[in-house]
């Protein structure tokens, strides 16, 4: 069943767009319609970024207890609705729906630290640095932000970054993915009465039109994305013509080191579960196995049972643990990674192929006898398939897994502290976790290195990234 066409919410109205063009979002599961929303171009985003930029001046000077206020109010609104966006997102996006209401309570975790962190932001203190001049560090919005959100994490992106955007006093235009704008529009239902208007627009449509007009604007301060590295180069090149800040995260290739010492059974596990979560569709999912000699045969033994063992099923069933892809072409993508590798000599242990029926279906793999330099070990997947690849000692390992472009995410796995530690230090990567994969908490700072982007999101570093410090230096004498 199609709902009704969905307008742009802009300046605290929603509006139709203005060359009344519009895109079909599927149901990942069927490959059916669902709904139909605005396809924007870039004259319904100059609409959206004058809206933001005429609600600025009056969200900037408000008082960071009352930003706090806001957020934390919608934060409560979310909750009363979260069976609904349970609900929403899992159908959008293809999430299997027992996976998405911890999600969900995330994201609302998210967005009241985020509130909470609006009332902490402080710069240096008062000091004289000159004989008769006091001087004085402000931390100040930048103006209109442009979110940009990917489709995997529709809601949760969208938190991530209106949070502290909000939190800092800017006011932004938000462009959900073409593929999954549901739960962004929903969002903005649900804040309409409770920010001043224009200081939340979302606005839906295709990236080469909707998404380009945005990330180049003049108008925008900061453009923050979440997408892939092709993507966060276009927008770079964008926004140098204007010098606007870039705010990106741009994907991984996460490395699971796993030593002949470790816990077997919790590392398979932990990809068990953040490997193939969201389908794999996740830039930190544990795909890229890099196993210890004495370990190798067992652990891929167990990977491969393990991945045997995930229920493919409707999203809408409680039982299901292996959802969609979220597109035909996302499918074909996932297809032509495997059948490359086979190609190249990598052995399927289990899957390898799409799953049967309507939809976009993928069954969970394991690939092993995989070569460092292969295309599959080297370039994001970003489906349920796990690679798995031998390594001779310590050193081999962290040059295998340093040796991508990518470094947002890796793990260690070992019952030695000093060569947990040791490792750990070594890997260039955001974010590293010692005998488990994939936990996050709002409070830490998660952002990569390499071509998976620059700044930070969650925790107090976000809210920095999205303001700038003016020094006021006062004459005393």
């Amino acid at each position: 069943m199609t709902t009704g066409i969905r307008g742009n919410f802009i300046g605290g109205e929603w509006r139709e767009g203005i060359d009344g063009g519009v895109d079909a979002v599927l149901d990942p599961a069927t490959g059916e319609t669902i709904a139909e929303v605005a396809s924007s171009s870039a004259a319904d985003i100059d609409r959206a970024v004058a809206a933001a930029t005429d609600a600025f001046p009056g969200w900037a000077a408000t008082t960071p207890a009352e930003r706090a206020t806001a957020l934390w109010r919608l934060a409560d609104r979310m909750e009363e609705h979260q069976d609904e966006l349970v609900a929403l997102e899992s159908r959008n996006v293809g999430k299997p729906i027992a996976a998405v209401p911890e999600e969900i309570e995330f994201d609302i975790d998210n967005l009241r630290f985020f509130a909470g962190a609006a009332r902490t932001s402080t710069a240096q203190a008062t000091g004289e640095y000159m004989a008769g001049y006091t001087s004085v560090l402000r931390r100040e919005p930048l103006g209109v932000v442009a979110s940009i959100a990917p489709w995997n994490y529709p809601l949760m992106m969208a938190i991530w970054k209106i949070g502290p955007a909000l939190a800092a006093g800017n006011t932004v235009v938000l462009k959900p993915s073409e593929l999954t704008p549901m739960t962004a529009l929903r969002l903005a239902e649900l804040a309409e009465d409770l920010l001043p208007p224009g200081v939340l627009n979302v606005v839906t449509g295709q990236g080469e039109s909707a998404g380009a007009a945005l990330s180049g604007h003049p108008g925008v301060a900061i453009v923050s994305l979440t997408g892939e590295v092709s993507t966060g180069m276009a927008v770079m090149r964008a926004a140098a013509d204007s010098l606007t800040r870039v705010h990106l995260e741009l994907g991984g290739k996460a490395p699971v080191v796993v030593f002949d010492d470790a816990d077997l059974d919790a590392a398979v596990a932990a990809v068990r579960l953040f490997g193939y979560f969201n389908a794999g569709q996740d830039c930190t999912a544990s795909t890229r196995v890099i196993a210890g000699p004495g370990v190798y045969g067992d652990l891929v033994d167990g990977l491969a049972e393990a991945a045997s063992s995930l229920v493919m099923g409707s999203p809408a069933d409680e039982s299901t643990e292996l959802g969609p892809l979220i597109s035909a072409d996302q499918q074909e993508r996932v297809s032509g990674f495997v059948d490359r590798a086979v190609g190249a000599g990598a052995k399927v242990v289990t899957g390898g192929e799409p799953g049967d029926g309507p939809g976009f279906y993928y069954r969970a793999s394991v690939v092993a006898d995989v070569a460092q330099d292969s295309e599959i070990a080297q370039r994001e997947v970003f489906g349920p398939v796990v690679t798995v690849q031998r390594f001779d000692d310590e050193a081999e390992a962290i040059a295998w897994a340093n040796d991508v472009d990518y470094g947002l995410s890796a793990s260690v796995w070992t019952k030695d502290v000093g060569r947990a530690h040791r490792v750990a230090n070594a890997l260039r990567f955001g974010t590293v976790w010692v005998n488990d994969h994939g936990p996050l908490v709002a409070e830490m700072p998660h952002g990569g290195f390499k071509h998976s982007g620059m700044g930070k999101d969650l925790s107090a570093h976000s809210i920095e990234h999205y303001t700038e410090l003016k020094h006021v230096m006062i004459n005393i004498g």
